[in-house]
């Protein structure tokens, strides 16, 4: 293995769609950049596999959305989410509330697809990529501030350390800035492609029961990702089986049994979790976090994939910035700060319906009467599965108006905006 840079301006430990796109914006914009990740790839990740319409404006900008339909991603145009009372709740992305997304449909491609594709982009950037290097600690100066990393391989010192490395990030916790939500709000999941299941078609699906869910969703190459999402406190006789805790869980659900009864299961079942997890800021002297290290609440709304790519997006020039002050200077801690209040504003809304979503699948009752009314109120089921693509604000669903919808008489017409509107970012 070569060895190790001993400096570097930034040093980003993982190498994820949030590490690999950081690593690409920071490369693009002249920076030494090195990228450290314990895993060699392509490696198969517990993940929902989802990318949200306006997801495909990043790709797109790190020259990879070509690439990525290419390689046979397949293109949702909404979600149905079944509620445990039967009712359904069905919304497509391309609809009449005149958001547009930057595409009209999402995209659903397995990890060893999209990981390479986007390391690929960082390295084209000029990002030095190495993988099988599993970070140990981090480094600090005389002040405190975090000055580099410790690897399996060598010291790496560096003007930035990048936290990408996902829920249980160690860069997060040994920074101090880890913390956990409360017990009764967390839960784990397990995910497989299956071929064969019947009746997937063009929209993803999630079928919530009355102590978990399941998402369904084509991926391309005629296989579909299945994951299931139970309550930390459900999860008994998970450990140590759980393939068999799925097979299970899906044989009892009645209306998805027959929908597997000739599927076969074509990857090992992979388990991650417990989410809920979140920092408590995403930077500390020294370091920043960004994607799921930063924050990941619950996968229902197939929020990460997007928020790791938007994150990178977003820290990018705070992250410059940073990195070119001399040590010591007030400007990193500044800069830093200015990439906190720059997340806050782009993602709160989101993490507002992100927090109204998983108390309604905590308590299947909400849920039931959501989807007794959104079954029949197409237009707002449209305005909730756009705000879960990204390019509807999460205004149009915080409202007042919105939610009195659920008390009010149900108008014949609802109305429309006059003309379209495109999507632009927080």
């Amino acid at each position: 293995m070569r060895a190790l840079p001993a400096v570097t301006d930034v040093c980003i430990v993982g190498g994820g769609p949030a590490g690999a796109a950081t690593a690409a914006f920071l490369a693009r914009a002249g920076l030494g950049v090195t990228v450290l990740d314990r895993a060699r790839f392509p490696r198969p990740k517990a993940c929902a596999e989802y990318l949200s319409p306006e997801a495909s404006r990043l790709l797109e900008e790190l020259g990879v959305l070509a690439a990525v339909e290419g390689a046979g991603a397949a293109q949702l145009a909404g979600m149905i989410v079944r509620a445990p009372n039967g009712r359904q709740i069905r919304g497509e992305f391309a609809a009449a509330h005149g958001f547009r997304g930057f595409r009209d449909r999402g995209l659903a491609v397995p990890r060893t697809t999209l990981d390479p594709l986007l390391l690929g982009a960082a390295r084209a950037a000029g990002a030095d990529v190495r993988e099988g290097v599993r970070v140990t600690g981090l480094m600090r100066d005389a002040g405190g501030r975090v000055a580099g990393v410790e690897t399996t391989g060598g010291t790496v010192r560096a003007s930035l350390v990048v936290g990408a490395d996902g829920l249980r990030s160690q860069v997060a916790r040994r920074a101090g800035l880890a913390r956990t939500l409360p017990f009764f709000q967390r839960r784990v999941a397990l995910v497989a492609h299956y071929e064969g299941v019947s009746g997937i078609g063009a929209h993803g699906e999630m079928h919530v029961e009355r102590d978990g869910y399941v998402g369904l969703a084509d991926v391309g190459g005629g296989r579909t990702n299945v994951a299931l999402v139970v309550p930390v406190a459900r999860s008994a006789g998970l450990a140590g089986d759980a393939t068999g805790f799925l097979a299970r869980r899906l044989a009892a659900m009645p209306h998805l049994a027959p929908r597997f009864a000739t599927a076969r299961r074509v990857t090992p079942v992979l388990a991650t979790g417990p989410f809920a997890s979140a920092a408590r800021r995403g930077w500390a002297p020294g370091v920043a976090l960004v994607g799921d290290a930063a924050d990941f609440f619950d996968p229902f709304t197939g929020e990460g994939i997007y928020a790791a790519l938007r994150g990178a997006e977003l820290l990018a020039p705070f992250a410059a910035e940073a990195a070119r002050a001399r040590p010591g200077v007030a400007v990193r801690g500044d800069a830093l700060a200015g990439y906190e209040r720059a997340r806050r504003a782009a993602f709160a809304g989101k993490w507002r319906v992100e927090r109204l979503i998983g108390t309604a699948v905590t308590f299947p009752a909400l849920l039931d009467r959501a989807a007794s009314v959104l079954e029949e109120r197409r237009d707002l089921a449209d305005l909730l599965v756009g705000v879960a693509g990204d390019f509807v604000p999460p205004r149009e669903v915080l409202h007042p108006r919105f939610w009195s919808s659920f008390l009010l008489p149900r108008r014949a017409t609802p109305p429309r905006p006059s003309a379209p509107r495109l999507a632009t970012p927080a």
